[in-house]
């Protein structure tokens, strides 16, 4: 049996933990649909098996689909894994909102060093297509804006200086 706590496992499991060195949350914007379902089942299972995580999954993929994509995962830093007897024991490397802060902090990065309009303008883009998408969500970013101003004058007020 498979528990979503680190700390039962064997110590001598612990030492058999491997993390690739390329472990980064914004990898997460090249996932595949697939990809993001067994990362949602471990993210709900805390740690699981091949088999496991097969189980968890709304549909019935071959067991070597499943492993396939989890070793995909894993080479992108995405999870964790450790021998377990003969089997080996994944568990997600980051957490669904460090996945996502990660995932949008890379499609900032790209949006504004990838082009050579001004910041104003692709601004004035993204406000388009979010009011596009969904004009409830604008209102939303509207007020997120808000917020974020108030608290950074907040933060420069109590540290006494501007930025």
């Amino acid at each position: 049996m498979v528990h979503s706590d680190m700390a039962t496992i064997s110590q001598q499991s612990r030492s058999r933990l491997w993390h690739p060195p390329e472990a980064n949350p914004q990898t997460a914007t090249r996932l595949g649909e697939r990809e993001r379902e067994v990362l949602e089942v471990l993210w709900r299972m805390g740690s699981a098996t091949v088999h496991q995580v097969g189980d968890g999954l709304k549909t019935v993929l071959a067991y070597t689909t499943v492993m396939t994509t989890l070793d995909r995962l894993y080479k992108k830093g995405l999870l964790q894994r450790s021998k377990q007897d003969r089997a080996f024991v994944y568990r997600p490397a980051f957490s669904k909102n460090d996945l996502e802060r990660g995932r949008a902090s890379d499609m900032v990065n790209r949006l504004f060093s990838g082009s050579s309009m001004t910041q104003d303008a692709l601004l004035s883009f993204l406000v388009d297509a979010v009011q596009s998408y969904d004009t409830d969500l604008l209102h939303r970013l509207e007020e997120k804006v808000r917020v974020a101003k108030e608290q950074h004058a907040t933060d420069v007020s109590k540290k006494g200086g501007l930025h």
